[in-house]
């Protein structure tokens, strides 16, 4: 098993049903959510930061699994180590949900319907914002990166920095599973797309494609973020694109 594979089942695993999807939690999640960007020793705000982690990426999975069901995929969902995984099941006209020829459109659609949940709950929260009186601006995050900011009229400190999180990771987290990097969505849409227009090398091309930008994304995010996670999720990425590549010789 791979860091980017479902982990195995253990005794620690939080389970339960959501939208009737199963939903399964290994327990090194949680040291995802802490490593994903959080900088602050404040215990309370550490909290809250593993709780908009968690809401936010069990939220992208969701889209991507709804949209699944809507294609008749039936599928389950795992938070682990390395974010989220939606993971097709077994079917009655086949041993394995792997197995259902997708179209090219369907297979884009899946792959875009976590990132676009994610975009519309910061959509949502930023209207929430608004109705109850609030205000909102652009602010740039770490001098690069321009990002909404919103401000409630009451509920002090802790939850505007709740809504703030909530915005942020769910509009990061969607653009940095866009990357065209395998297996994050922008590297599953970018492969179908080059794979259906040359059969031949179009796989090769993605790989090379995942491997470079995956570079790049980790270099870019220990000079300009300073991101731990960053260069070991898109360091290892490109990595096992490059190994990918080496076994098609």
């Amino acid at each position: 098993m791979t860091l980017f594979e479902e982990p195995p089942i253990t005794r620690y695993d939080l389970h339960f049903v959501l939208a009737g999807i199963q939903v399964r939690v290994h327990p090194l999640f949680w040291l995802m959510a802490i490593l994903f960007g959080y900088s602050s020793g404040n215990l309370i705000f550490l909290m809250i930061w593993i709780v908009c982690v968690f809401i936010s990426i069990l939220f992208h999975e969701l889209g991507h699994a709804l949209m699944m069901r809507r294609f008749g995929q039936p599928s389950h969902i795992v938070l682990y180590m390395g974010g989220g995984l939606t993971v097709p099941e077994p079917t009655w006209w086949g041993i394995g949900g792997a197995n259902i020829a997708f179209r090219p459109s369907q297979d884009v659609l899946m792959s875009l319907a976590g990132p676009g949940a994610g975009f519309l709950l910061a959509v949502l929260i930023l209207g929430a914002v608004v109705a109850a009186g609030g205000s909102i601006g652009v602010t740039v995050l770490r001098g690069i990166l321009p990002m909404p900011l919103a401000i409630l009229p009451a509920g002090g400190a802790i939850v505007n920095w709740f809504v703030m999180q909530m915005i942020w990771i769910n509009i990061f987290w969607g653009l940095i599973n866009l990357m065209p990097v395998l297996p994050l969505d922008g590297g599953h849409i970018a492969q179908r797309i080059l794979t259906s227009a040359d059969p031949w090398n179009g796989r090769r091309k993605s790989l090379w494609i995942s491997c470079v930008t995956g570079a790049i994304v980790a270099l870019l995010g220990l000079v300009l973020l300073e991101s731990l996670f960053m260069v070991l999720l898109f360091g290892l990425l490109s990595l096992q694109s490059y190994l990918s590549l080496r076994g098609l010789a």
